[in-house]
């Protein structure tokens, strides 16, 4: 679709909407005005940035040397011609702090569509959002370039010290399709132009998330590998120990059944002790399940003796041994919780000995948690705030397909961490001055 198809398209959707339009000669003259005040404002502070910069340079100050024009989208239109003060010399020791060098959209334009694209809005959808804003049809390309913004925040975050080491984390890895390039492999594009073929690869991020003393939670490191090997996380502890992460300070670490990770734990955090996710165990119970005598009627309708279906009968048994199952780390303390795994054996042992089994082993793992503060438990025993975080991404992934490449994939997977630690008002613990 062509740009000029894609501005009909856009028009046709908005004469249906349901607000009175302004008269058009009166709607953008509107425009102009906003526009035209926002320019002047812009170009003032500009002017008085350089004079800031000349105030405090060392040395031999240079010569102002007029204007140069850049064009810059902002939230209330389009400004054609904005006038930017240049120097004859020294430019590029210039702090930029109202706009970057070479910036083409205003921080909280960038800032506006990054939120709309995270909670949802396809490229597309944001190119007719932003019609209505700037006054034109910008290519997908070019509304693509939000991205290149949040790249360049990502990159000085992942290379940011920490300030402080978390002495708990959670740990785990979210499946995604990245394409790669196939090396002297060229194909023809319907333009005639040659471009080296790409593969879809299954790769898989991971992340790590920090929790406070106080019980909150932030996501402080992720990474592309391309297995949850006990390699790709030693790589992963050599990283957050190379950005100034204490590994004598780390004293437990929530996870999956990763089997890699426990040595590449032993091998960096000598101090930590592992704590597996009661969630996943006790998923795990139901792939085990041999649906042994299974109730002939609803235990919640005895009196009626209703009889139960069979995919009804196996839904009442998953719900019985699940909820018996997490009711084990309900108690007041791990006494009480090794009373329960034993009674929970016993009851389901002779109907589904392999869920039992399979439930028993490394059991002890799943009371790690109890060795900490009782206001941590909801927090430390499960990796579900990770959980929930990978939800949004896959929701973003699953709608872009395969990502054209690994930064593009930590760059959306950074758009959602940043989106959530800002709902819940997160401060980072690097020091990204």
């Amino acid at each position: 679709m062509t740009i000029a198809e894609r501005e009909q398209q856009i028009l046709r959707v908005r004469q249906q909407g349901v607000h009175p339009e302004l008269e058009a000669a009166l709607a953008e003259q509107l425009r102009r005005e906003v526009v035209n005040t926002v320019k002047q404002v812009l170009e003032g502070a500009l002017r008085e940035e350089v004079t800031e910069f000349l105030k405090h340079l060392e040395g031999k100050k240079p010569y102002r040397s007029g204007y140069y024009e850049r064009q810059l989208h902002t939230q209330y239109g389009t400004i054609e011609k904005l006038q930017v003060p240049k120097l004859r010399e020294r430019n590029p020791e210039r702090h930029w702090q109202i706009l970057e060098r070479y910036q083409r959209s205003l921080g909280n334009l960038l800032d506006w569509l990054c939120c709309l694209y995270v909670m949802g809005l396809s490229l597309r959808d944001l190119q007719a959002a932003l019609y209505f804003v700037v006054g034109r049809v910008l290519s997908v390309n070019a509304v693509n370039q939000i991205t290149l913004q949040v790249q360049r925040r990502l990159d000085a975050k992942r290379q940011a010290p920490f300030e402080q080491t978390p002495a708990i984390i959670l740990v785990d890895g979210v499946w995604v399709d990245i394409q790669y390039v196939i090396a002297d492999e060229y194909k023809e594009d319907l333009s005639g132009h040659l471009r080296q073929r790409r593969q879809v690869e299954e790769r898989v991020v991971l992340a790590v998330m920090a929790v406070w003393a106080d019980g909150r939670t932030e996501v402080i490191h992720y990474e592309v590998a391309e297995t949850e090997s006990e390699a790709a996380w030693r790589d992963l502890f050599a990283h957050l120990i190379e950005r100034g992460f204490d590994p004598k300070a780390l004293e437990l670490v929530c996870s999956d059944g990763s089997l890699g990770l426990p040595p590449a734990i032993a091998a960096y955090f000598p101090n930590a002790q592992q704590q597996r996710c009661i969630t996943h165990k006790v998923r795990g119970i139901e792939r085990h399940l041999n649906y042994q005598e299974l109730p002939q009627v609803d235990a919640q309708q005895q009196q009626q003796q209703q009889p139960l279906k069979l995919t009804d009968a196996k839904q009442q048994r998953r719900f019985e041994i699940t909820s018996d199952a997490y009711d084990i780390f309900e108690a007041v303390d791990v006494n009480q919780a090794h009373d329960r795994l034993q009674d929970f054996a016993q009851k389901w042992q002779s109907r589904e000995p392999d869920a039992v089994r399979t439930f028993l082993n490394d059991s002890e793992l799943t009371l790690t948690f109890y060795q900490f503060p009782h206001d941590l438990h909801r927090h430390i025993r499960t990796t579900n705030h990770l959980e929930r975080l990978f939800r949004e991404f896959r929701a973003k992934s699953d709608e872009i397909g395969a990502f054209p490449n690994e930064m593009s994939c930590l760059t959306v997977l950074c758009m959602v961490v940043e989106r959530d630690h800002a709902k819940h008002d997160r401060k980072s613990s690097a020091n990204n001055s």
